[in-house]
């Protein structure tokens, strides 16, 4: 097999100068570890806010709910799309008026409801009745988004099936809040996390018109689409820029309600914060499985159960770094786990020096965003991912 130098371009994901920082920073550190760029995560939601200022931007916490990461998006002004009870207590626990949440998860207990209103939360999404019932008995006068159901074509990890509902559903849901003495605020939808298809957005701000005009026959008027998250990070396959998602999407408002805006939602999570991590592993160990194997296998300390549960289907590819020179080979990646679940990429084969030996580190780039968050508590007794982060030279551990 024909081996080429083996060459990956730092400066696709980060500037190099400060890879390097934090290279030398995080080099005495116990890995793995996810070291995480503040100040990159300002640049990108100052960027997002600058491509559509008309909008208002929900940061959804579980991408990265990191204490530095929330106070950071807090003190930039953003408000901040909740999931759960424990994430609400960490929001009122840092001081984020209850205000500037919204309750965005479909799928809540009866208490977890009660407990958002008595904290001051009265902002809910729904997307079924008894749902719908139970936020009536439990958040009177609550304002209410419907989510609508969309098929997450395009989307390197969909979101479709699980979440919302078919707008003839929505429209009698919308209905239904009425008589119960909620008022129906607006229409949500998720696209699919990192949707290459901005094409998608137009079907979904289709159907949020259909609705809107249907209700307001009947006397109800709507004010909000939420257009949920979606929007790209700098993983292998390239995407159009932030902009460029924007741009269009506006249009597609625009051509849909005229000067009759509505107040306009956004749920960015991945874009956001993704960028700005780096989880820096090492190789536990290299081996062929027979001499006349095409394909090395090597077993990083980082895996599925440790942060990279996106890599199931190799559905999100993350760009790693081995910092070596020589000729470069195919590799399949894997974890460090007894579980044969555990494997990285096996048909999406990456490149790696043949100098590389046991010990040695690799640095994962674009892993920001539902890494730490998604790492198991103890399988096979490994601990959460640890993270730290980094921001002007210096570093906090977390």
């Amino acid at each position: 097999m024909y081996k080429e130098p083996y060459h990956f371009n730092v400066g696709r994901y980060i500037n190099p100068e400060r890879f390097e920082q934090i290279r030398d920073f995080s080099s005495d550190l116990p890995t793995p570890c996810l070291v995480v760029d503040l100040d990159l995560i300002k640049s990108k939601y100052t960027e997002l806010q600058a491509s559509l200022p008309l909008a208002k931007i929900y940061y959804a916490v579980k991408a990265n709910p990191m204490d530095e990461v929330v106070r950071l998006l807090a003190d930039l002004g953003s408000n901040f799309d909740v999931a759960s009870r424990y994430e609400l207590d960490q929001m009122l626990r840092l001081g984020i008026d209850p205000t500037r949440i919204s309750y965005g998860n479909t799928i809540k207990k009866k208490s977890d409801i009660k407990y958002f209103y008595d904290h001051g939360v009265r902002l809910f999404a729904t997307d079924s009745e008894f749902d719908l019932i139970n936020i009536a008995e439990n958040a009177p006068g609550a304002k209410i988004f419907f989510r609508i159901l969309t098929e997450g074509t395009g989307a390197d990890w969909p979101l479709s099936r699980k979440f919302g509902s078919h707008p003839d559903t929505i429209y009698h849901l919308i209905l239904q809040a009425v008589e119960m003495g909620l008022t129906p605020w607006g229409i949500s939808f998720h696209v699919g996390s990192q949707q290459r298809d901005i094409g998608q957005w137009d079907d979904a701000v289709a159907r949020c018109k259909y609705l809107f005009d249907a209700v307001a026959e009947e006397g109800i008027e709507l004010k909000m689409i939420n257009i949920g998250g979606g929007f790209p990070a700098n993983y292998v396959d390239p995407t159009f820029s932030v902009k460029e998602y924007t741009e269009e999407i506006l249009r597609f408002i625009s051509e849909d309600f005229g000067d009759n805006l509505p107040e306009i939602i956004l749920e960015p999570g991945r874009s956001l914060v993704a960028d700005a991590g780096i989880i820096v592993s090492e190789v536990v160990n290299i081996s062929r499985k027979s001499k006349n194997n095409l394909y090395q296998w090597v077993y990083l300390d980082v895996g599925k159960f440790g942060g990279l549960i996106e890599t199931i289907d190799e559905s999100i590819k993350f760009p790693i770094y081995f910092p070596k020179e020589g000729l470069a080979e195919e590799i399949i990646l894997a974890g460090p786990t007894c579980d044969s679940m555990d494997i990285l990429y096996e048909h999406f084969h990456y490149h790696m020096p043949e100098g590389v030996l046991p010990g040695d580190r690799a640095y994962i780039f674009t892993t920001g965003a539902y890494t730490q968050s998604y790492s198991s508590v103890n399988f096979n007794g490994f601990p959460p991912l640890k993270s730290v982060i980094y921001r002007d030279n210096q570093g906090d551990d977390v």
